[in-house]
């Protein structure tokens, strides 16, 4: 089935590319592309380490002619999100992900592509199995667990890395070169509640989707809907209106994506029914208004349900939809000294509430540790108005922009001479891995860069074919100018 992107130039990319595809890699499941990088790169005679968590590190010696030059560490992550459209029929645990050619870009069918850090792997993998191209001292450092929780990097111990410069191949624009990144925290609140029988005797499946999703950290500056905050409206809006009472909340899957569905089930009389139904409609014109630029495929709906045995009690649901409502999403704070950035923002990414227990999944980024407390301290004190059990956790540090790093120079003069133009040297409001490495390696020099991947995150996520190419051959110079030890 992928036989058409093996066929893709640089074939040693896209096959490697194809290969590593073909092994499900979801984070916290990365048994099988652990084992896969290893038996990689012990077929290779290279030297190669497996750490306590599942990093994988592979040496490779310089080519002749560049023994001299300086050790580079190629980093990209094993990993990728495991997200699906909701009509679509794959089992990631099992299956490699399905892939075509449509004109200039490779897509997924139906659900992520794993070009995010796929297409950063298949490159290193490319360099440690070539035979002709120039090289310097190549250490390659492929991470775990990077989309949830960043532990690989977390747990990756000093001293196992020679190089001083490091590459970082994660970067999603062609035209960038990221020097500088948010640091996250995951914030999550738990709790039970009584149930009681409902006073209504009329279900409805109330269904939020068809929203545009992607990065919440990449992309939440772009206004994007968030399903769970929608969701909630509307519950809120039909409690004041028709006395509905809830019986579970379903949305959002995972903390960096912007949640793209969220599914409830509520009952009112069979008298407020109409009502009911009116309510959503009106309020589905002006929710739908407000996002037709960035959202144009956004539906709500209402079907005719099953009725629950049970539903939330009155003073729970008050306390639950008042506390979601007053959790940010989206940007909490630009940064005052680069202009485009977004410092602080939070990504009400899952509600979950069924069965007498709730579970809400908050992700808050900042450039800036101070603001990331006072933001994540902000979220749980909405929570905990309701007497939820908070739970702070994944705390990683930012990476503090070195623009005068000779790596960025290098780079930076080199992008022009190669395609007449300026890289845009940029920090950006992703998790990158490269502030944690940073705290066990403070001496090593690092800048980010890769292709187009747009969608990251998402079943719309693509990579563009000739941008592949260009980073390919950015890479390949970059190397050949590394400068020698003196």
């Amino acid at each position: 089935m992928n036989e058409p992107i093996r066929q893709l130039e640089p074939k040693i990319l896209w096959n490697h590319f194809a290969d590593l595809n073909a092994v499900p890699r979801p984070s916290k499941k990365e048994e099988r592309v652990i084992a896969f990088i290893k038996a990689f790169g012990e077929g290779l005679k290279l030297d190669t380490y497996v750490d306590e968590v599942g990093n994988v590190i592979i040496k490779k010696a310089a080519s002749a002619g560049m023994e001299n030059r300086q050790t580079i560490v190629l980093q990209s992550h094993l990993d990728m999100v495991h997200q699906k459209n909701s009509d679509t029929t794959f089992d990631f645990d099992k299956q490699g992900i399905e892939m075509y050619v449509d004109g200039d870009w490779v897509r997924a069918r139906g659900t992520t592509l794993g070009a995010d850090n796929g297409i950063g792997v298949a490159a290193i993998m490319s360099l440690l199995s070539s035979t002709d191209i120039p090289h310097p001292a190549i250490e390659a450092l492929f991470t775990i667990d990077e989309e949830t929780g960043m532990t690989g990097a977390l747990s990756l111990k000093g001293g196992l890395l020679a190089g001083k410069t490091m590459l970082n191949l994660d970067t999603e624009a062609d035209n960038e070169l990221t020097i500088g990144c948010a640091g996250g925290i995951d914030v999550t609140a738990t709790g039970n509640y009584e149930q009681v029988k409902p006073n209504g005797n009329t279900a409805f499946t109330i269904s939020v989707k068809g929203l545009t999703g992607g990065h919440s950290g990449a992309d939440i500056h772009l206004g994007r809907a968030n399903a769970n905050k929608i969701m909630n409206r509307i519950l809120l809006q039909l409690t004041r209106e028709c006395s509905a009472g809830i019986a579970s909340i379903n949305g959002g899957s995972l903390r960096n994506a912007i949640p793209r569905e969220s599914v409830a089930v509520v009952v009112v009389d069979r008298d407020m029914a109409d009502k009911m139904k009116d309510t959503l409609t009106e309020l589905a014109v002006f929710i739908n208004e407000e996002y037709r630029v960035t959202d144009p495929n956004l539906t709500i709906s209402a079907e005719v349900a099953a009725m629950p045995e049970q539903v939330m009690n009155t003073a729970f649901q008050n306390k639950l939809l008042r506390a979601i409502y007053t959790c940010p999403y989206g940007i909490y704070r630009m940064s005052p000294e680069i202009s485009g950035l977004v410092q602080s923002s939070n990504n009400l990414a899952r509600v979950l509430v069924a069965d007498g227990a709730y579970s809400l999944q908050c992700l808050t980024r900042s450039s800036v540790d101070s603001e990331k407390t006072d933001l994540k301290d902000a979220i749980s004190s909405a929570f905990e108005l309701m007497d939820a059990n908070i739970a702070c956790a994944g705390s990683y540090p930012g990476w503090a922009p070195k623009p005068d790093a000779p790596i960025v120079k290098l780079m930076t003069n080199l992008y022009s001479e190669l395609f007449n133009d300026h890289a845009h040297v940029n920090a950006v409001h992703a998790g990158l891995e490269c502030g944690i490495l940073g705290t066990n390696y403070p001496d090593i020099q690092m800048i980010s860069f890769g292709p187009n991947i747009n969608g990251a995150h998402s079943p719309d996520e693509c990579a563009q074919i000739s941008s592949v190419q260009k980073f390919w051959h950015y890479l390949l110079e970059t190397l050949k100018r590394i400068p020698d030890n003196s």
